[in-house]
């Protein structure tokens, strides 16, 4: 008997210039992934994660896309190598498309353009507003602050991303102000992003509303693999449901930490990251510390996990 395993997939945040290239010089399939992106967005994502430059690949337009077909060809890279079916996936945020890609909802050529569709509407509707990170802060805090600083103006939680960490968003102002208060109630330090808006808000419903129509007209199916979904930490497999879950997410809180969570109750021990990056390798140690967790983001990483897996890692 296998123990259980989760596919995790990474967020905007994780890119670097040369993301994939080792993959894509070193598995014929991840190059087919990149040759694949390239042509159904009409764009160079191959020049973009290899070469860069580093300020074209931090635009939303750009980052997005150019994640989703890192990790996916990492996914496809790694199937080739060792084809192990987890039990359950799931995505930070973007990431989630390549858990729903992964478990069967939408083919590539539909991911890449629900992306890019996604990135675009969102880079539109970022005028204005902040975010800021706030690390080890008590969940009374966080809730005493926010409703202080609401008097300011719109604030809320974007992301969840585990105890020590969640991200602010809304007005300028009243994300500021909530983080002065939370360092007054003992949060150990405040962050603000460098981000063009305030994504995960109500700032982006009509980011959302837009894409929900996009969103209709897509092919989708059941997913073949239960795809644990942001907006409500819950394990998910009809395609109907994600067709109303993917325009909610883009102005709801990401429960990333819940996700976490609910896996390992039910038995989750092994966390494959698979993407540039190891962010959600850091969170998952603040998360559920006694469970394992490995990276895919290039050919070592991807051999030594594959090693791990051959030397009955995954067996009881």
């Amino acid at each position: 008997m296998t123990k259980k395993m989760a596919f995790l997939f990474p967020g905007q945040g994780s890119q670097t210039v040369g993301m994939g290239k080792d993959l894509y010089e070193n598995f014929e399939c991840a190059k087919e992934v990149f040759t694949t992106a390239d042509q159904t967005l009409g764009k160079k994502i191959t020049n973009l994660c290899f070469e860069g430059p580093e300020d074209a690949l931090k635009q939303t337009v750009n980052t997005q896309p150019c994640i989703v077909t890192t990790s996916i060809a990492a996914f496809e890279a790694l199937k080739s190598e060792f084809d192990v079916k987890p039990d359950y996936v799931a995505g930070h945020s973007l990431g989630e498309y390549c858990a729903m890609y992964a478990s069967g909802v939408m083919s590539l050529e539909t991911a890449l353009k629900a992306i890019q569709k996604r990135a675009d509407l969102m880079n539109a509707s970022a005028k204005g507003g902040a975010m800021s990170a706030v690390l080890n802060a008590s969940e009374e805090a966080i809730k005493e602050s926010l409703n202080e600083a609401s008097k300011v103006g719109y604030v809320d939680v974007a992301n969840y991303n585990s105890p020590a960490q969640i991200v602010l968003t809304g007005d300028e102002k009243a994300v500021q102000k909530a983080g002065e208060l939370l360092l007054e109630k003992g949060a150990r330090r405040v962050v603000p992003l460098p981000v063009s808006g305030a994504f995960h808000s109500k700032f982006m419903e009509n980011a959302g509303k837009e894409f929900e129509t996009f969103v209709s007209t897509l092919d989708l199916n059941n997913a073949s693999i239960p795809v644990f979904t942001n907006v409500d930490a819950s394990a998910t497999t009809n395609a109907e449901d994600f067709r109303a879950k993917m325009p909610k997410q883009i102005y709801s809180s990401v429960y990333w930490t819940q996700t976490i969570q609910k896996m390992a109750a039910d038995g989750v021990e092994i966390f494959i990251e698979i993407g540039p990056g190891k962010v959600l390798a850091g969170l998952n140690k603040k998360i559920v510390p006694e469970a394992k967790v490995f990276n895919v983001y290039d050919k070592a990483s991807l051999d030594a996990v594959v090693a791990a897996l051959k030397e009955d890692v995954v067996l009881v």
